[in-house]
Order: structure tokens, then sequence, then C-alpha cells
């Protein structure tokens, strides 16, 4: 399907949905595909929402009706082709903490500023920040939140009854060894059923499965294969391990008996409670589900790029879709939204062209909800937990522990730093960290590689050269500079070859000015050879230049010229 150009005015604007980009040039066979990949992605999304409502404390309708409502948002108001919106696993743990601290009604404040502050970035254009995160802080709280979904759901893999599950890690832990002894086999071995269906199912259907090619021989075998291996995993888990556990009447607790029959109305309309003493407790799990959100839908974005032939995404209009998604999904009740990758790649690989998939994959989502609600009572709480830790094993980038030791220190120390403060105390002082580690190591290997060359000419002079970036991190290592005024005779000429000071900032400078100050009362003249861009620049703006005795006027002009800030 081909795909216009924006035209001149639309670029303007920088509030551009997909969609309607899609919609210039939409025919009949795009439709069909988005139709049918919508409906298979609908059907994969129904488990997974209740399951991510169920681990992070909440009602199985909670997430039912954030993928239908917050689903059809990100793909109506989008920037990305094939991207499917809905509860994704990353928030689990930090949901759980939300609402185990302040309640469901700090939950929906804080998803409420989320959308806000979400919206903003996009609107102020930041998405690409969200690419400078370092990739060993990402590995290290996605397999962290992997290792904490695991956790969460082993009082449904082992069938215990404990009422409440604590959000600390080990307080789960000790509450999960105090409670052993009501230990539930017949749940025990559902969740393994669960977990060892998902990891099969795939496999009997795949080209080079021997099972599927000694059935594939049998007659009128070939189109039923087909239809039955399109069938989701999830689905076909749900479906048949309910089922026999019903007709077996296994004694495992299942969604009614813990939540109550599922309605099958529409959400009823929340105005989420407000005020100043828990928003301002509310700061840093917002700016967390803010940054993971971000993170989480941009990451997917990516990867939807590289499996699909739909143009690339926008990433600032992607955030604007997460931010409206993520502000109206309080007003029903609903958890924070955002990208989620199983379900956007089984939307590319069933054919999705448009975003008029995401929009068919609610619908379908809202249709069996408003239909057949009352038969998720009968689902298994075990099963649901298989599921889960099928998602948490796929989750984790495990390989990366594996190859850690083909990495620098500084990368080994991020990504395990971050992996353990995730696990055993919060996703939120995790990232916080990760940050700031980042930030801290980032400067020590930039601060490396400045040096300062001070070599004596024949002629009497002395010659300088400056290697890197002059900033903040560096300043220490200007010692040799600042002594020149005191070992340097009065009338002395100094040279500075500045071709290779690739940037400077306002601290450096102020060093600089300093610098040329104690040179100045001995009588000593500077000379800048080879300005680059942005030094000329920063230093014509602030009136350096015209303090020396002389320096390259034509290549400090260019680089006035061409930079402007």
């Amino acid at each position: 399907m081909p795909f216009p150009p924006p035209d001149i005015a639309e670029a303007r604007w920088r509030f551009q949905p997909r969609l309607w980009q899609h919609l210039r040039a939409y025919n009949r066979d795009a439709l069909q595909s988005d139709i049918g990949a919508g409906i298979t992605v609908g059907i994969v999304a129904l488990p997974l929402a209740m399951a991510f409502a169920i681990a992070s404390g909440l009602t199985p309708q909670a997430g039912l009706w954030t993928a239908i409502v917050g689903g059809f948002l990100i793909s109506f108001f989008g920037g990305s082709s094939v991207q499917i919106g809905g509860p994704a696993g990353a928030f689990i743990v930090v949901v759980y903490g939300i609402v185990e601290r302040y309640g469901l009604s700090g939950l929906l404040l804080s998803t409420g500023a989320a959308g806000c502050l979400l919206f903003l970035m996009g609107w102020l254009r930041l998405g690409s920040l969200v690419r400078y995160v370092p990739v060993s802080i990402v590995i290290g709280f996605t397999n962290g939140i992997a290792v904490l979904i695991l956790v969460s759901q082993l009082r449904d893999w082992f069938g215990l009854e404990i009422a409440k599950m604590p959000g600390d890690f080990f307080a789960q832990m000790a509450v999960i060894w105090t409670h052993l002894d009501t230990f539930n086999p017949a749940a025990f071995l559902l969740t393994i059923a669960c977990f060892a269906g998902l990891w099969l199912w795939p496999r009997l259907f795949a080209q080079d499965s021997p099972i599927l090619q000694k059935v594939a021989r049998l007659p009128r075998t070939g189109s039923s294969l087909k239809i039955t291996g399109r069938v989701p995993g999830p689905i076909v888990a749900l479906v048949s391990l309910t089922l026999f556990a019903w007709l077996v009447n296994l004694p495992v607790e299942t969604i009614g008996q813990r939540f109550g029959e599922i309605p099958r109305d529409l959400p009823t309309f929340i105005w989420p409670e407000f005020s100043w003493v828990t928003a301002k407790q509310l700061v840093w799990p917002t700016l967390t589900l803010t940054i993971l959100g971000a993170i989480e839908s941009l990451l997917c974005a990516r990867v939807a790029d590289q499996l699909s032939d739909a143009p690339k995404h926008n990433p600032n209009q992607e955030l604007m879709a997460q931010g409206i998604a993520n502000l109206a999904l309080p007003f029903i009740g609903g958890m924070p939204a955002t990208g989620t990758i199983a379900r956007t790649v089984t939307n590319i690989r069933a054919g999705a062209k448009s975003p008029i998939a995401g929009i068919v994959h609610a619908t379908t989502l809202a249709v069996i909800v408003l239909a057949a609600a009352p038969l998720a009572a009968y689902i298994p709480l075990s099963v649901l937990a298989g599921i889960l830790i099928f998602v948490a094993f796929n989750m984790g980038d495990w390989h990366a522990f594996r190859t850690l030791r083909q990495y620098s220190g500084h990368y080994r120390l991020m990504l395990l730093s971050t992996f353990l403060i995730t696990v055993i105390f919060d996703l939120t002082l995790a990232i916080e960290f990760g940050l700031v580690l980042a930030f801290v190591l980032f400067i020590k290997r930039q601060s490396a590689l400045f040096t300062v060359h001070i070599t004596p000419t024949a002629d009497g002079q002395t010659a300088v050269v400056l290697y890197g970036s002059l900033f903040f991190g560096v300043i220490g290592k200007l010692y040799p500079l600042q002594r020149l005024p005191q070992t340097l005779a009065h009338g002395s000429e100094i040279h500075v070859d500045a071709t290779r000071l690739i940037s400077l900032d306002t601290t450096g400078l102020d060093a600089l000015k300093t610098w040329l100050q104690d040179l100045q009362k001995a009588s000593i003249g500077v000379h800048v050879h080879g300005l680059q861009p942005q030094p000329a620049s920063l230093m014509q703006r602030t009136g350096f230049l015209p303090l020396l005795k002389s320096y390259d006027a034509e290549e400090a002009t260019q680089g006035t010229r061409a930079t402007s800030d």
C-alpha cells in the first residue's frame, strides 16, 4: 500500500497520528489483512490483560478495559503503523507497589499524571531522548522485572493460601516460606502444564517439526493443521486447561472465587480523588511510570520497525498517543498502558498493515468481554500464573548475563547494579541509580579523553595543544595551564592549537577566562588557532575572543554562523 508523504502544512503541525496518513490510500486488501490480524491479536490479548491486572493487585476487568480503551486510543492516535498498546508486564511491579502503598486512588492519580507527562514529552519532541538510555540499564531493569514477575506468581503457582502478598521482595519470599504448608499439588501441576504447553505449541507447528511432518502425511490433515497452528498458544492453554480443571473438578482457586463474576457491563465513570498531599508522595512513582512507559513503547516501536515493512514510527507522536491513553484510563478505573512487544509481534506476523488492526483488536476484546465475560470466572489462577511465568521467561534477556565478560567494567557495573536494585529494592530507585551511574561513568570516560600538551618552541614561545572536550568534568586537568603565568617570562607568547578541541561548555570557558586574566597580568599574549564551530560560537557570544591577542577570525566567524547555540 503506497504511503503518501505529509504535505507542508501538515508537517508544521506536530500532532500527526499515523492512522490519518494511512487512510489516504487505504484499500480493501489492507482492510482484510487488518481485520484478520486484529482479531488474532485481540484473542491473544484476552488472557494477558487479565493476568497482568491480577498480578498488579487489580481486578481482571481493569486489565481488560485497559486493553480495550488504551489499545484503541494508542492505535488511533499513535505514531506507529502496527504497534499494539495495552497493559504490559513491565508495569506489574510498579503498579502493585503503588496500589499497596497508596491504594487504587493513588494509582489512578499517578497514571493520569504520567499520561500528562508523556503527552508533554511528545509535544516537546523529546521522543528521541529515550534512545539515549544505555542498553545496559534497559537490560538490567527488564531482567529484574522478569524475576519479580516470577516471584509474584509463586503464590498461585504453588496454590498457597495467602490473603495478600506484600510488595517487597524479601517480604514476599518470607510470606511464601511461612505458607509452604498450604502447598497445592494440583495448582502446581496445572501451572507446569500451562508453561510446557506454551513452550511446545509453536514448536509443534514449525516447518522443521518431525511431528508435524508425520501428521501432514495423513490424508485430509494439511489444511486443518494450518488452521490449528494459527490459534494462539495462550488461548489454547487457557481454554483447554480451564475446561480440564472444570471437568475433573480440580481443587484450585479460580478468578470467580477470588474476584467474583466479571460484569458484562460497560465500565463505570470514575472521578479520581485528588489531594496535594498524595500528589507529592506520588512524584517518583509517576516519573517511574512515565520513564518506563516511554522506554517500553519506543523500544517496542523500534522492534516493530525492524519486523514490518510499514513506514518507520514517529516517536513523538507515539508518546503523545501514550499520554492520551494514560490520561483517559483513570476515568474507567484502568491501569497504565504502553506498547506491548508480544502483541505487536503477533500483530505483524498476522499480516497487519495499518493502525486499523489495533482498533479491530480493541473491538474484538470488547465483544468478547460484553458477550462472554462470566465464563472468565472459571479460569484457574494457576493457569494465568503459567502464562505470566512464560511471559517473564521470554521477557528477560538472560543471554546478556552469559556474555558479560565480553564487555567493559562500566557496562557490567550498570547492568548488574540496575538488575540487583530492581529485584532487591525498587524499580524507581533502580532507574534513578542507573541513570545517575550512567552519567557519572560517561563523565569519567569523556574526561579521560581530554588532554593538554605544552611544549616550548625553538623561538622561545610556548605551544599548547588541547584535545577532546573541555567541560566541567575535566577542569582539574587544566593545572599545567594554570601554572604557566608563574613559569613563563613577562612578554612571552602562547599559541593554543584548538583544532582538536571539539566542544566547550561554560565551566570550561570560565576556567579559560581566569587563566587568560592571570596571563594578562604577567603581560603574556595568547593566540588561538583552528577553532571549531561550537567553541568558536560560545567564545564569540560571551565576549571571550576579543580578549585574545589574536585568533583565527575567519574560522571563528564561520563557527558562529554554523552553530546557533
